[in-house]
């Protein structure tokens, strides 16, 4: 792989600011309750039932049962039990885990049989990011490649791709809110803190990918399907994405192959306005105190860092990994990404 180049999705269209809550107008919407089925012998429906898979006497703190209960108890971590209904499936993965040393490897089947990615580094470090959801991957012996990263796919070509790693991965997982992608766990623009963590979904995920985990906030009750990759609540359904953070193989190689992307193009940062109109960072006196150059050479050094700036007296960070500007003071975000002009 000699050049790749990605492409940033298109965000989520909700309007909702507020973190992690849909219970705006909620009384207008039937509240969900625990299904009667999964209570009593096992729901068919399983991922897809509209209901909760937790045990309405757990609900109500008085299950005799107690831990001996065989039904989910546990409300801010709770387990569908996924498609075919039944308690304690388990999913067990058929991919290969790396035991050479190496953290990931990305891989191409033509129907021949899988071959490494050259430099894969590159497409590792566009996959972290939430807000890409594909990339092109030209110069290859195919031709270009464009590979979907949500459906983990190659468009337009009777091709397969992978991402084999060695199971030590961190994944991270997001929601998306107001056209911008939040880290579950992140605390909200008052300090509270998060009602679920990226990790609890992660180890959930693992458990049954495809079954579904709830959680609370207060009264209300809310849960992400695996299989469909969707947080549901009373009021919306919002897109849920799975990335992992990213680990650099070789910086050196990195910065080289990041150099050598196109002669005639260079990396332009920018930050999403008010409208959605993207806009260069650009220093000037009073203003903010970085250019596009200056990010750059801070995310050549850490990808998957942060740094600090500042316009005029508002201090702010710049988050590499979750390509989002946060103001320090009231926690407000932004979308910033890079862009190759």
């Amino acid at each position: 792989m000699a050049t790749a180049k990605s492409h940033v999705s298109d965000v989520s269209e909700d309007s909702d600011s507020d973190k992690y809550s849909d219970t705006q107008d909620a009384a207008q919407v039937p509240k969900k309750e625990p299904c009667r089925y999964y209570n009593k012998a096992g729901c068919k429906r399983g991922g897809k039932c509209e209901y909760w898979h937790v045990c309405k006497y757990a609900l109500q703190s008085n299950c005799r049962y107690g831990i001996n209960c065989k039904l989910n108890h546990n409300i801010n971590g709770s387990l569908n039990p996924g498609a075919d209904g039944k308690h304690g499936n388990r999913w067990k993965p058929g991919v290969p885990k790396l035991t050479d040393g190496r953290h990931y490897q990305w891989q191409l089947n033509d129907g021949k049989g899988w071959k490494d990615i050259d430099n894969d580094h590159i497409l590792e470090a566009q996959y972290t990011l939430p807000n890409n959801k594909s990339i092109k991957l030209y110069n290859t012996k195919y031709g270009g490649v464009s590979i979907d990263f949500n459906r983990m796919r190659v468009y337009e070509k009777n091709m397969r791709v992978r991402r084999l790693d060695d199971g030590n991965t961190v994944w991270n997982w997001y929601c998306s809110l107001s056209r911008k992608w939040v880290k579950y766990g992140v605390k909200d623009s008052k300090g509270n803190p998060a009602p679920v963590q990226s990790y609890e979904i992660e180890r959930m995920y693992q458990s049954n990918p495809t079954g579904s985990m709830t959680f609370q906030i207060g009264s209300n009750f809310y849960e992400i399907h695996f299989k469909e990759m969707q947080q549901v609540g009373q009021r919306k359904e919002r897109k849920v994405t799975r990335r992992p953070t990213y680990y650099q193989k070789h910086q050196g190689a990195f910065l080289l192959a990041v150099q050598n992307l196109s002669l005639n193009q260079r990396p332009q940062w920018q930050y999403e306005g008010d409208k959605g109109k993207w806009h260069e960072y650009k220093r000037g006196p009073g203003g903010c105190s970085v250019s596009s150059d200056d990010i750059e050479r801070s995310y050549m050094q850490t990808p998957s860092g942060d740094m600090d700036f500042t316009v005029g007296t508002n201090m702010y960070k710049l988050d590499f990994q979750a390509m989002m500007q946060i103001n320090l003071h009231n926690q407000g975000q932004r979308n910033v990404r890079r862009k190759m002009v």
